[in-house]
């Protein structure tokens, strides 16, 4: 029996990816991807389009923005609001009786990337 190779290199071609910036983070992100960035005003269901894209790669091309590509955009649909996990403030003063522990919980806005197209 023979093993059959399988060609990655193809599919990697193929896979276009882009490095957005939103909330004043960075993402990589590629199509049909779901990410959590910080909380952004929209309702579910509706497209938000992301134009501060920093890098756009498509198989062996690979453009770099000085500092933002302005041909280039990612589109996704908005999913839901999520809350990150808990962090946990615990203030303490030794000898002196003080202990105050509060938490806090992040909110996020759940995306899913469509598409990254080039003008």
């Amino acid at each position: 029996m023979e093993k059959v190779k399988q060609d990655k290199t193809k599919e990697a071609k193929s896979e276009k990816l882009a490095v957005i910036k939103t909330g004043g983070k960075q993402y990589v992100v590629k199509e049909n991807d779901v990410i959590e960035v910080e909380l952004i005003e929209a309702e579910e269901g509706k497209e938000v389009i992301f134009t501060e894209v920093l890098l756009f790669a498509e198989g062996d091309t690979v453009d770099i923005g000085q500092p933002i590509l302005k041909n280039v955009q990612v589109r996704a649909s908005y999913n839901s609001k999520v809350k990150g996990e808990k962090q946990i403030i615990f203030k303490y003063k030794a000898k002196k009786n003080y202990r105050v522990k509060t938490g806090h919980r992040q909110k996020y806005s759940q995306i899913t990337i469509n598409k990254i197209e080039k003008k």
